[in-house]
């Protein structure tokens, strides 16, 4: 499948908060082992894992809590993550060096550029996107990254066969989600147009998810296949 390469509307506002200086230690003393930098064609990622494994992507794993969780309990897989925020990447680090992860590496860049230069098509077993921000404002729904365009250029990196799973706490955002992902022709809804799935048990609850439940917020989870 051919994209075209056009500009598209950032799904993120870098707002980078408080940058830690064990955060700051994170890339100085982490980033070689687990960093990769934007490239213009996809890498030779079984010889930067030094194996050939299935190879699963988080998009926006914020602190990464989540994917040092798979990184550790799923370790079959080669991981992927991308996220923006410098904060969440050097604590994401500072925790795969403690449990001396080996299986995952990281992108600190925007993750439709990733996608496409540095993603070979089909070559995805999954992704994943957990918690996106959801843009909740009319207005600024153009840019949430759950758009017709994204999830077809999504679906080019995905193997047929291969799974996308989303989890949102928004309401609209699901409804949107499911709306953009139920007409996409290249997924197919697992649980049938308009359904959700119980959290899998490869998603943790987050501690930001816990709050969330504990405020009496919904959680919906969503699991589509590449056809």
């Amino acid at each position: 499948m051919s994209i075209p390469q056009q500009r598209h509307i950032r799904s993120f506002v870098l707002r980078q908060g408080r940058f830690t200086p064990a955060q700051q230690r994170a890339f100085e003393q982490h980033w070689a082992r687990f960093g990769l930098e934007p490239a213009a064609t996809p890498p030779d990622y079984a010889q930067i894992f030094g194996r050939a494994a299935p190879l699963a992507l988080e998009i926006g794993f914020g602190n990464g809590e989540q994917l040092l969780h798979a990184g550790l309990h799923e370790p079959e897989k080669n991981f992927l993550g991308i996220e923006v925020h410098r904060p969440g990447v050097g604590r994401l680090m500072n925790a795969l060096a403690a449990h001396e992860v080996k299986n995952v590496r990281l992108y600190n860049h925007d993750a439709v550029e990733i996608l496409r230069n540095a993603i070979a098509p089909e070559s995805l077993a999954e992704a994943r996107i957990y918690f996106p921000d959801p843009w909740p404002k009319k207005r600024q729904q153009k840019r949430r990254l759950i758009q017709s365009e994204f999830v077809a250029l999504l679906a080019s990196r995905v193997a047929r066969g291969g799974r996308l799973h989303l989890a949102t706490d928004w309401a609209d955002y699901a409804t949107h989600m499911l709306e953009v992902l139920d007409a996409a022709p290249e997924w197919r809804n697992v649980a049938g147009k308009g359904q959700g799935v119980a959290r899998p048990d490869w998603r943790i609850e987050t501690h930001f998810e816990k709050r969330g439940l504990r405020l009496g917020h919904g959680v919906w989870d969503f699991i589509y296949e590449r056809v």
